[in-house]
């Protein structure tokens, strides 16, 4: 029986083919470029299927197989590398043809020659694949864990949409005649339209809470101001054409809507947002209690669309919180499924809620 998967799945396996292939991680810069004075040698790889754990290491340009400590297989790195183009090769093409799942006939013999018997690796952490490497300027050997994220399909998103990040701000200014003006808008851009007649109404918008206790303590765990913050940003994206963090981010570095003290010039929101953007990758749920702990990941392995990989990890964490805020923006989800958008009232105040979703930009 043929293995079947979407674009995501197959860039699983193009990466553990790619990094084994390439022998070294490269780190990323903040807008998606190689550093090339920062490369890991990758000693190898960590897979765990479901027949047991596999260990894919790397010597002198032959890939080891093993398992429980028993040698199964060796093949050259070129076999990988020629591998890997294959599955590039098949994914863009299947990109192309608009195939949203597909079988690669080719790669599948190779991957049941390694011992791979399916595209996702068995983890009960968000770890997509885990690799150890060298780091020359500490001697070290850490085991660093990634989820893949691959930039050959539809960008993905961070920050998943539900009614749990939902921001509700109470409405001041406008008769009942007018709420009923607003919740009338309706067209593509309603949301945009509706919170602009507000304001040209009269209305004013004033943070109450958000909706989701769970996420607001979740937030207030990482920065007792960040919900007050995050409100700020969330208006200001239906407010206005921005939608990338820095861009919204900036505006309220400029605004300073907390009223920071800023003569030292402190990017008190930046500072902030970046914490936040760290913790929702590498753990943080909206609707789940978050104790700051880690999980496993650690970090990202970007696929670009070109193919070439990218590590972004806390092992390098500066440079893993400026990708994060550099390649996200807000998004727009579903007013109908995630309850938003339409003004409201509740025990003789008018309300109006607003959903905070994050992406990538690619």
């Amino acid at each position: 029986m043929s293995i079947k998967g979407n674009i995501g799945e197959w860039s699983e396996i193009y990466t553990l083919l790619k990094v084994l292939s390439d022998e070294n991680l490269y780190a990323g810069g903040e807008s998606l470029e190689k550093l090339k004075d920062v490369v890991y040698p990758v000693l190898k790889v960590l897979r765990t299927e479901s027949t047991g754990e596999f260990e894919y290491s790397l010597n002198q340009n032959v890939v080891f197989i093993t398992s429980n400590g028993n040698k199964l297989l060796d093949l050259p790195v070129t076999e990988f590398a020629k591998k890997a183009q294959k599955t590039l090769k098949k994914i863009l093409e299947n990109k192309k043809q608009k195939n949203t799942t597909f079988s690669i006939p080719e790669i599948e013999s190779f991957m049941r020659q390694i011992h791979c018997k399916s595209l996702k690796a068995s983890s009960s952490q968000k770890t997509d694949i885990t690799i150890v490497i060298h780091d020359e300027k500490t001697n070290q050997q850490p085991v660093l864990g990634f989820s893949i994220k691959s930039q050959l399909g539809n960008p993905s998103t961070l920050l998943n949409a539900g009614k749990a990040t939902n921001f509700k701000y109470k409405v001041q200014g406008l008769s009942n005649t007018q709420i009923l003006e607003v919740n009338a808008i309706e067209n593509p851009k309603k949301l945009l339209k509706r919170v602009s007649k507000i304001k040209e109404l009269g209305g004013t918008f004033e943070f109450e809470r958000i909706i989701n206790n769970v996420f607001s303590n979740n937030l207030i765990l990482i920065d007792s101001l960040l919900p007050k913050i995050v409100s700020e940003i969330v208006l200001n994206f239906y407010s206005t054409n921005s939608s990338t963090l820095t861009d919204l981010v900036d505006e309220l570095e400029e605004l300073n809507p907390i009223g920071f003290d800023k003569q030292n010039k402190h990017l008190f929101y930046t500072y902030k947002v970046k914490k936040m953007l760290t913790d929702i990758a590498l753990g943080l749920t909206p609707a789940k209690v978050w104790t700051g702990k880690y999980d496993a990941t650690g970090g990202y392995l970007i696929v670009k669309d070109d193919g070439e990989l990218l590590c972004y990890h806390l092992y390098n964490k500066n440079a893993f919180e400026d990708y994060l805020f550099s390649n996200t923006k807000l998004d727009t989800a579903s007013t109908s499924r995630y309850d938003f958008g339409e003004l409201y009232q509740e025990s003789g105040n008018v309300y109006f809620n607003l959903n905070f979703q994050i992406r990538f930009l690619r």
